[in-house]
């Protein structure tokens, strides 16, 4: 169903939580290593994040220093006090039958990522892995039990499939660029689950609301999301709603749809109360945690380099692409810190985004890194100052960029520099004139055109070595 059929009758509105495993060098209870790439089952694990009785659990100070990162980075309200909540449920992968969690004093509310609020930012333990391909029996793997998770909510405003993926992808690229997750869904280090409704427009009430969980992309996010919304118009429009009811969903990829899995629990469901082993916390009385510390340590973040790639006069489709690939956006900086030249800086963008991006993905070998920025820069500047063509430019690009060398002497060893002899441009100019007689009739009868596919003739003669421009000039001298 179209989105603009569904909002003529209903509007969907939509609300997320995202869970993200935060890069700490231990866990958030105990000194267990946080290694997302473990791969021997239980490698991990200790007396305390395995919840064995009589241990106690200690609080992991950078983990905590990372959320409150997040919350200054979106101007969120960042609480003074908090303490930690024993949230009661029962699975395999939860040790100690409890998961330390935040319920009623987080540690950010507020702010906003792009144009979305957020309701709350808490921290909490991740739970173990359930490994269900064994046949007739499962397996647990505590590996990631105990890992630092901040889990994000954000306010019931985004109202479609696609808000919501974009919204998705920018908190991604906020938590990479800020370092406190590599937010890799397809490892499950960000994890987003979507709280979905419909109601007829002018409706004072949301719909009854079903909660997607274990939704592994944005694009899977956003088929879930639309497909929750066609399910639930239908039900609406067959006069079926009271089958809409709050549960909790998966998504089959295979079938593209939703299914039912349980009934919704409440917060009254995991009988919240106060972690009694773990201390209240008064930020403001932990100097590392100062607001005025950690906001001078704050990056440039995504929306920022935007504006200043913008204001460079970098073309919209390459500041998406350059903000979006951190290391090309960084290789980015370092090249254009002293450049002065806005043209450069537009060249520098041009040919990161699409030359260099070609040649890496010909080449998984080349590594963007070792890239000689000095002589890169030199390629560079020789386009501005004409002294060498875009053809050239391409050809000169690719060689240094498989083989590394010195463009200047690259491009003079292949031909490749750009021609603005005029004495050496007449001659090729003159035989072709000679044999274009029509064309050269067709030039003095006011047909621009014709003025072209002579430049062009030029040009391969030259093997695109001449300069355009003073080839232009060297014909119409001729002619005239």
């Amino acid at each position: 169903m179209s989105d603009t059929k569904t909002a003529t009758k209903y509007i969907p509105t939509i609300g997320l939580e995202v869970h993200a495993e935060l890069k700490t060098k231990t866990k958030m209870f105990c000194d267990s290593p946080n290694d997302p790439d473990e791969e021997k089952p239980n490698e991990n694990t200790c007396p305390i994040c395995l919840g064995h009785p009589g241990t106690l659990p200690t609080l992991n100070k950078e983990a905590i220093k990372k959320v409150l990162m997040v919350g200054h980075s979106i101007n969120a309200n960042i609480a003074d006090f908090t303490e930690w909540d024993r949230k009661n449920y029962f699975y395999p992968d939860i040790p100690k039958g409890y998961q330390i969690s935040q319920y009623k004093y987080p540690l950010v509310s507020g702010g906003k990522v792009g144009d979305v609020e957020i309701t709350r930012i808490h921290l909490e333990e991740d739970t173990g892995t359930s490994v269900h391909d064994k046949g007739d029996y499962s397996l647990v793997n505590y590996n990631r039990a105990g890992v630092p998770l901040m889990e994000l909510v954000t306010e019931p405003v985004i109202h479609s499939a696609k808000q919501a993926g974009d919204f998705g992808r920018e908190l991604q690229l906020l938590l990479r660029y800020l370092g406190v997750s590599d937010a890799n869904m397809e490892k499950g280090e960000m994890r987003v689950e979507a709280n979905i409704s419909i109601a007829p427009v002018g409706a004072t009430e949301f719909g009854t609301k079903v909660e997607v969980k274990n939704l592994n992309s944005f694009k899977v996010v956003e088929k879930a999301i639309e497909f929750e919304i066609e399910r639930m118009t239908k039900l609406l429009d067959e006069g079926r709603g009271d089958e809409i009811v709050q549960e909790t969903r998966g998504f089959d990829e295979a079938k593209q749809k939703t299914f039912s899995q349980r009934k919704k629990e409440t917060s009254d469901d995991y009988r919240y109360f106060p972690e009694p082993d773990l201390p209240k916390l008064k930020i403001s009385e932990i100097p590392e945690f100062s607001a005025d510390k950690i906001i001078a340590e704050l990056p440039e973040l995504p929306w920022q380099k935007r504006d200043r790639l913008a204001e460079f006069g970098v073309a919209e489709n390459q500041v998406d692409f350059l903000v979006r690939n951190i290391d090309f956006v960084n290789f980015f900086d370092d090249v254009t810190k002293d450049l002065k030249d806005k043209k450069e800086v537009a060249l520098v963008a041009n040919y990161l985004s699409s030359d260099i991006v070609a040649l890496i993905k010909e080449d998984s070998n080349i590594d963007l890194n070792t890239l000689d920025k000095e002589q890169f820069i030199e390629l560079i500047k020789m386009i501005s100052e004409n002294e060498i063509s875009s053809r050239g430019a391409k050809d000169t690009l690719a060689i240094f960029v498989k083989e590394g060398g010195e463009v200047r002497i690259i491009a003079e060893e292949k031909g490749l520099m750009q021609e603005s002899d005029t004495g050496a441009l007449e001659e090729i100019a003159s035989k072709i004139i000679a044999d274009n007689e029509s064309v050269v009739e067709d030039f003095k009868n006011g047909k621009e055109a014709a003025m072209q596919f002579l430049i062009g003739q030029g040009m391969k003669e030259t093997r695109g070595s001449a300069n355009p421009q003073v080839l232009k000039e060297v014909f119409t001298n001729l002619i005239k």
